[in-house]
């Protein structure tokens, strides 16, 4: 079985796709399957989140390269950049995940099928629709880099204090 377990820049070469929703690109340790059927290991650094396009390289040499999975979201629109921010704000209060997007000039909000969002989000006046779609959330203050649509990595928004432990809602105490 081929393990992945180096993250790599750039590559010459892409020698197979591991197509992956989000849930499973948040994991430090996975067993899955490429586009092509074989098996693999994935051993990453505790912490590390696998981005669409993202490169690992095997233990034999070869380069994969993530893709992220289609899976059940919503999306979230708004008929003014204000009510969008507040749709933002309360998603944030709630610590959930979200994806930020901007499709010709017009910003939405992505985020996991939830119908309990869903209808407070309708109750701010957004329109909330359900898409199969790769799912990408911004990666927060204490993250690190999110590789966006442009390609280009955006920094945290705040520096990280040495010594912080981020409590996670799938961690053990």
């Amino acid at each position: 079985m081929l393990t992945l377990n180096t993250k790599v820049d750039h590559a010459e070469k892409i020698d197979g796709e591991l197509k992956l929703p989000y849930e499973l690109r948040e994991k430090s340790r996975l067993r899955a399957a490429l586009t092509s059927g074989e098996e693999v290991a994935v051993f990453t650094v505790r912490g590390t989140v696998l981005r669409h396009g993202d490169l690992l390289r095997g233990d034999d040499g070869r380069v994969i390269k993530i893709i992220a999975a289609p899976e059940a979201t919503y999306r979230v629109d708004c008929t003014t950049p204000l009510a969008l921010l507040r749709c933002a704000f309360h998603l944030g209060n709630r610590h959930t995940q979200a994806q930020v997007g901007d499709e010709a000039g017009k910003g939405f909000l992505r985020i996991r099928k939830d119908p309990v969002l869903k209808d407070m989000l309708a109750g701010l006046g957004a329109t909330v629709t359900e898409e199969e779609a790769s799912f990408e959330p911004e990666s927060g203050a204490y993250g690190g880099g999110h590789h966006h649509d442009d390609g280009h990595p955006h920094n945290p928004l705040a520096p990280i204090p040495l010594r912080q432990k981020i409590h996670r809602p799938g961690d053990k105490s």
